[in-house]
């Protein structure tokens, strides 16, 4: 059994209506406790939110979902469907992966689809050498997702499970680069399998081979897209949980937390006071720490994640070689990396993700226009240019985005643009991110399940973590267990979720 906070826990308030947040309300819903909700922004969401410009409706956060399986147990919590509160379109292709030597890809999460792709662009080699790689994709996915993403851990000894050994014969600790390698040759295919480590902030040959299971998700699972973009997933949860029950409470920004003892007595906003006998802390760290007024121990300072800069641009047009999804590749790998995580510069030959939501959902922009979302990683603040630095580089990196992606095809997009909103580490920094980055603490070996900062705070009995900072991780998949697994530090083990109205899913 893990540990679980003491004391009464009938009424939690959850700080934050994010995805984290959202996730543990509608658990602890199910579980019958009684929930407040309370968030900063006067819409549900938190990174996952929505901007309205010029009759574009801007998704300022994630474009991309996986694992819907995972939101669906958080409306089951409840007795809810997903599918009846979010209509999801799979994605065919789920992204399509230009190269610099001018070569396409469509990376399909159909087996057959894909060895079929993989042979026309590289031979029967690869594609052979592709099916190996899905099943040991599935393999590892099912080791981890039991024991090391879906757990709740007290201490290292928690990861000495027979799992543990599994994962270790699959190859988990080795190097990502090193074991795509054992399966395909080609450097282009080994890219696509592989840049997910970014999401995990840390480079392909350095990252361990045990987040592979990124690119499962994207690569085996399915890739999604809700109608009205990603933010209707969190609207939906957030509906959901006001049916169940919860108090929500928006644009309330916390200021303080009351305290007796070791326990969080009533949380404090700058509209009211309300009493608790739990919290659930959803926002970025140096904030949840602001919150607690204090900071936990660490040997190590956290190291965080490569940030990004995000054009977001309607357009009077689009260009027919764009997928939903593109990943637009550079022709530099190894140095790319080098420059996000190491030297601190910006990316040379910047390698992007371009997301077309209006390919499924044209109601998303004025009629006859077009949304494209346009993301280039780049280092954070702690070792690349400062926050203050960025008011001065913004103008500039957005003249260079937009030359790039001239060159790569996107003929005419300067002067197609006819909205547009840039997103920078000043703004993520301003919205209280640490480092300037939305994807928080990099997931090294030293900041890794039971070695990530953990979930139960030390020193408060009634408080939890939630959200991308705390365990298991980045990413909206690891996002919504983070949710499950703080309301399991308050209820303890969970009952199975209620039927949902009208029988399964």
């Amino acid at each position: 059994m893990t540990r679980t906070v003491t004391g009464r826990t009938d009424h939690v308030v959850v700080v934050g209506a994010g995805l984290a947040g959202l996730s543990a309300a509608l658990h602890l819903l199910g579980a019958g406790r009684r929930v407040t909700v309370v968030e900063r922004d006067p819409l549900p969401g938190g990174r996952a939110g929505r901007r309205e410009l010029g009759g574009y409706r801007l998704d300022t956060g994630p474009t991309v979902l996986t694992m819907p399986d995972l939101a669906h147990e958080a409306f089951a919590a409840v007795g809810e469907r997903l599918r009846d509160h979010v209509e999801l379109l799979p994605l065919h292709p789920a992204y399509r992966a230009c190269f610099a030597d001018g070569t396409a890809l469509d990376v399909h999460t159909d087996a057959d689809a894909m060895e079929t792709e993989v042979e026309r662009f590289a031979g029967a080699r690869e594609a052979a050498g592709y099916r190996r790689l899905r099943d040991w994709l599935g393999r590892l996915y099912a080791v981890q997702m039991r024991r090391f993403i879906d757990a709740n851990f007290d201490s290292p000894l928690g990861l000495l499970t027979p799992d543990l050994a599994r994962l270790v014969a699959l190859g988990g600790f080795g190097r990502l680069d090193t074991r795509i390698g054992r399966f395909l040759t080609d450097e282009r295919l080994k890219r696509v399998f592989s840049f997910q480590a970014l999401y995990a902030g840390v480079a392909p040959s350095r990252a361990l081979a045990a987040y592979a299971v990124i690119a499962y998700m994207d690569t085996v699972a399915g890739v999604y897209f809700p109608r009205g973009g990603v933010h209707a997933l969190p609207r939906a949860m957030a509906a959901a949980a006001a049916g169940a029950g919860a108090d929500l409470r928006l644009g309330r920004a916390v200021t303080r937390l009351e305290r007796s003892g070791n326990r969080v007595t009533a949380v404090v906003t700058d509209h009211e006071r309300i009493p608790c006998d739990a919290v659930v802390l959803t926002p970025d760290l140096p904030v949840v720490h602001r919150l607690l007024g204090r900071r936990p121990r660490r040997p190590l300072a956290l190291r965080h994640a490569p940030s990004a800069v995000v054009l977001h641009a309607g357009t009077t047009r689009t260009w027919p070689h764009l997928a939903h999804h593109t990943l637009s590749f550079g022709a530099a790998w190894r140095r790319t990396f080098d420059e996000l995580t190491r030297t601190g510069t910006l990316m040379t030959d910047p390698s992007l993700l371009i997301t077309r939501p209006t390919a499924h959902d044209p109601s998303l922009a004025p009629e006859g226009r077009h949304l494209h979302y346009v993301l280039a990683p780049c280092p954070n603040t702690d070792i690349g240019p400062g926050a203050r630095a960025w008011s001065d580089l913004a103008p500039r990196y957005r003249d260079r985005l937009l030359a790039t992606l001239e060159r790569r095809g996107l003929t005419g997009i300067a002067a197609a643009v006819e909205e547009e909103y840039l997103v920078t580490p000043a703004d993520w920094t301003a919205q209280g991110h640490a480092a300037g980055t939305p994807f928080s603490v990099a997931h090294t070996f030293a900041q890794t399940g039971p070695f990530r900062p953990r979930n139960l705070v030390r020193g408060t009995d009634n408080a939890v973590l939630a959200g991308c900072g705390t365990t298991p991780g980045v990413g909206v998949p690891t996002v919504l267990v983070s949710g499950k697994l703080a309301a399991a530090r308050i209820t303890g083990t969970p009952r199975r979720p209620r039927a949902a109205r009208g029988g399964r899913r």
